[in-house]
């Protein structure tokens, strides 16, 4: 009995010291992920074990639930964002929390559809997965694209979002991002990424149609504030300080749009400031999802230290 025990224990350590494996047995990495970095041993993102699917209009939305306690909801990046980019975040979360990791509209398992992208489908694809799995209104934590879908909802369903994360989001303008991307362009910068993300797609034979239309919408979008004034919950920003995707001048001016709204630069980080620096950027998202709904109010806004 005894050296059953040890060849249990044995075996449980081999389990949880593999690394990020899905079931279909290749191991996930994110975009441009430097060799000898580790990420979760989690497959965040292709975790059969954990799947779920919403419909929503005419895609069906892929998303992953795990942990126990108060719902919090996880969205990704776009274009070449993943879940399993978050994976450090999601590590600590679903400790406290029953974190639900969403793929967004045309990533990962999420279905493509037809229907064009816009920040309002996002955050209706949003909105769906969030009636299937919230009694109540629920923190959502987002990155850059999901930052914006989550700020899109909360504009448009002020009821059912109570507080959000915003990492790598602010002021916006048509025209900031490139208006194509191709396959074969991705491919010279990180061919196992392209292949993993033919590998999840439903669909993979539509990866440029993906491409193309994302990053169409992408060009043409834009976030003022006739999407920040009207979001009514407390809302946490978080970049680093040599994001080049939202540079820190326009999380400052969505700052001031928010009315209510706290804010985190975080040093020496690029874009992913969660990948640049860890530390700091789950100190910051953890105190404020950790606080009482009573003692989030805004941080002051000071717009100027001149005499006028």
């Amino acid at each position: 009995m005894k050296l059953l025990h040890v060849l249990f224990s044995v075996c449980l350590f081999a389990f949880f010291a593999l690394p990020a494996c899905s079931l279909a047995g290749e191991p996930l990495r994110w975009f441009m992920q430097p060799e000898g970095v580790q990420g979760s041993r989690t497959p965040y993102g292709d975790n059969a074990l954990a799947a779920r699917r919403v419909q929503a209009g005419d895609a069906g939305i892929y998303y992953e639930v795990y942990g126990e306690g108060r719902p919090v909801f996880v969205l990704h990046g776009g274009g070449v964002g993943s879940s399993y980019e978050l994976g450090a975040i999601i590590d600590e979360l679903r400790d406290a929390w029953r974190v639900v990791v969403v793929s967004s509209r045309g990533h990962g398992r999420s279905e493509l559809g037809k229907e064009p992208f816009s920040f309002e489908q996002m955050a209706a694809d949003m909105h769906a997965v969030m009636q299937a799995e919230a009694k109540e209104p629920a923190p959502v934590l987002g990155f850059s694209a999901g930052a914006y879908a989550a700020l899109s909802l909360a504009a448009r369903h002020p009821g059912d979002v109570e507080r959000i994360v915003a990492i790598g989001a602010g002021t916006l303008e048509p025209g900031f991002f490139p208006a194509g991307m191709a396959v074969a362009d991705l491919e010279q910068a990180d061919r196992a990424y392209v292949a993993q993300m033919r590998r999840l797609m439903p669909e993979p034979e539509r990866l440029q149609d993906f491409l193309t239309r994302f990053m169409a919408f992408w060009h043409g979008a834009s976030a003022g504030k006739d999407l920040f004034a009207k979001v009514p919950c407390p809302v946490l920003l978080v970049a680093g300080d040599e994001d080049d995707h939202a540079p820190v001048r326009t999380v400052l001016e969505a700052h001031q749009l928010l009315p209510c709204s706290r804010l985190c630069i975080v040093p020496k980080a690029w874009h992913a400031c969660f990948l640049d620096n860890f530390p700091v950027t789950w100190a910051a998202v953890r105190q404020f999802l950790a606080a009482p709904a009573a003692d989030l109010q805004g941080s002051k806004k000071v717009p100027a230290n001149s005499a006028r």
